[in-house]
């Protein structure tokens, strides 16, 4: 689990063992749980610029996790974060991943960090995409305990609400919660990963101490598609008052533009 190459590094003191800066670096953003606790881990070792975060064709929904671009541009802007938006259909992804990572690279990053745990063929994804543009891959999570890393989650004090459950395993009134102590053992009887590695749940990070201030959402409408419960979060706060449906969640887009912007 802790073997390195020259374009991935899994313990992060490594990266700056020959260097008395800290090197620039950007963070593969789903607005989840899992990137926000790999920002965490590597705050001292790294000076990170900037986020990354892959779109459907028309950027009205993250690929990931099915957020609004608001939403995510809103966790950005908490962070101080600059933002790279790829666009693209499934079939495309890592087409534009890859021409999104020269990007990056261009603008004097040197390192992009994942939120990676488990599975090697998303840790090799990762290397891949990072190579081909002479970045390095940095996976601070990787290879850890999901149930360790939950209760670090817990006890950072930053907060996550459950977005997408599968249906296999949550039905829809998870949906909204934030993740606290005592869904552990709810999880453990239900088979669910603590940390959702198998695709039982996506989260959305509400608060973070790395936040500027917190996130005000407003839950609007639930949907279930292809086997998973989801729902649509507005930034904001509700209005009069009272929550209000609004938009939809996330479905698959059929526009055939894809490409990449900074913002």
């Amino acid at each position: 689990m802790k073997d390195q190459s020259k374009t991935s590094v899994s313990s992060v003191s490594s990266v700056v063992e020959s260097s008395a800066r800290r090197p620039r670096a950007a963070i593969s953003w789903s607005g989840g749980k899992d990137s926000c606790a790999a920002l965490h881990r590597v705050q001292r070792e790294l000076d990170v610029v900037s986020m990354i975060t892959m779109f459907d064709e028309q950027a009205v929904r993250s690929r990931s996790h099915g957020l609004r671009p608001e939403l995510v541009a809103a966790q950005a802007q908490r962070l101080g974060l600059a933002q790279f938006i790829g666009r693209a259909t499934w079939e495309t992804y890592s087409d534009v991943f890859q021409r999104l990572m020269h990007d990056v690279a261009g603008s004097g990053v040197t390192h992009v960090v994942f939120g990676d745990i488990m599975f090697d063929e998303h840790r090799r994804w990762a290397e891949r995409m990072c190579e081909a543009a002479g970045l390095i891959a940095v996976e601070p999570l990787w290879g850890e305990s999901t149930d360790t890393l939950f209760d670090e989650w817990i006890a950072s004090g930053a907060d996550a609400r459950i977005v997408t459950a599968r249906a296999q395993f949550l039905d829809e009134t998870w949906l909204g919660r934030t993740l606290a102590a005592d869904m552990g053992p709810e999880f453990a009887r239900l088979g669910v990963d603590k940390c959702g590695e198998r695709g039982e749940y996506h989260t959305v990070v509400t608060n973070t101490p790395l936040f500027s201030a917190p996130l005000d959402v407003t839950p609007g409408e639930v949907v279930q598609h292809g086997g998973c419960w989801a729902l649509d979060l507005i930034v904001g706060p509700p209005e009069g008052g009272h929550y209000q449906s609004g938009g939809s969640a996330q479905s698959e887009g059929s526009a055939q533009s894809e490409g990449s912007v900074r913002l």
